[in-house]
């Protein structure tokens, strides 16, 4: 469940929390293109560490690395998948590339899930919604996007707490085959069901007493506004956009092997 700790905001004054959600989310779909774009490895290494002064400016370390620690699971099974058909495919003659290219494939998993923990650890809900809205996306998708993006950490507190109240009471999840372990869970999926049925009635009942959609002209606590640091984070953006077509279109790529035989 730590994976879901980057998807929870944090209220921390720093200057990537005080920038505009929309410049936020214009860097995460770039850098999102651009790890699309490789498949080699060294790029995505420098697409990674791109990350980490901004995981430091905006004072989510922590938080930042438990979601990190939660896509490790994700990450095994997407290096050994790759691995083990590229072997499959190709044989053992070019293992060293198979092995780099699986290390690709997983660091950009990495790449993508950590730009997308920044975003949602340095984004208000409020101001998320608010962006969408000033984007001119419909009220209804606007809310129904930041009320999911609300209630996924808050399920995921709660299924960890379940399953310890499971385990308190006997339930060994840990132990069996495949398809035991997969049993085991129906104790934890059940009540998590239930309790996210009650929770959305609990929130229909609140939507429908204070007469939610009642009318078409609403007002906003906050008002968005583009500041000196959000044309800073566009510039950067665009200048590393620009610097990743150019490489990959104009410059070869070595691979690590090939650095290091």
């Amino acid at each position: 469940m730590s994976m879901f700790e980057g998807l929870k905001f944090r209220r921390v004054s720093s200057p990537i929390h005080d920038l505009d959600p929309r410049v936020k989310f214009l860097y995460v779909i770039i850098m999102f293109a651009i790890a699309v774009m490789y498949m080699e490895l060294i790029p995505l290494i420098m697409l990674f560490l791109i990350q980490l002064p901004l995981v430091m400016v905006a004072k989510v370390t922590k938080q930042w690395i438990k979601s990190m620690r939660g896509a490790a699971f994700l990450a095994s099974i997407i290096f050994f998948t790759n691995f083990i058909f590229s072997y499959l495919y190709r044989g053992q003659q070019e293992l060293p590339f198979i092995l780099e290219y699986s290390m690709a494939m997983t660091l950009r998993f990495i790449v993508l899930v950590g730009s997308f923990s920044i975003f949602f650890l340095t984004t208000s809900p409020d101001h998320l919604g608010l962006a969408l809205e000033k984007s001119h996306v419909p009220y209804e998708f606007c809310f129904a996007f930041t009320t999911a993006v609300r209630f996924v950490p808050v399920l995921a507190e709660e299924a960890q707490t379940i399953m310890d109240a499971q385990k308190a009471r006997g339930l060994e999840l840990e132990k069996g085959n495949f398809l035991k372990r997969i049993r085991n869970y129906i104790p934890i999926l059940i009540p998590l069901i239930v309790n996210a049925i009650r929770r959305s009635l609990e929130l229909a009942e609140a939507m429908e007493s204070r007469a939610w959609g009642a009318t078409k002209n609403r007002t906003n606590l906050y008002e968005l506004k583009l500041r000196m640091g959000d044309y800073t984070l566009i510039l950067l953006t665009i200048i590393i956009l620009i610097l990743a077509i150019y490489v990959r279109l104009y410059v070869p790529i070595p691979r690590i092997t090939e650095i290091f035989p």
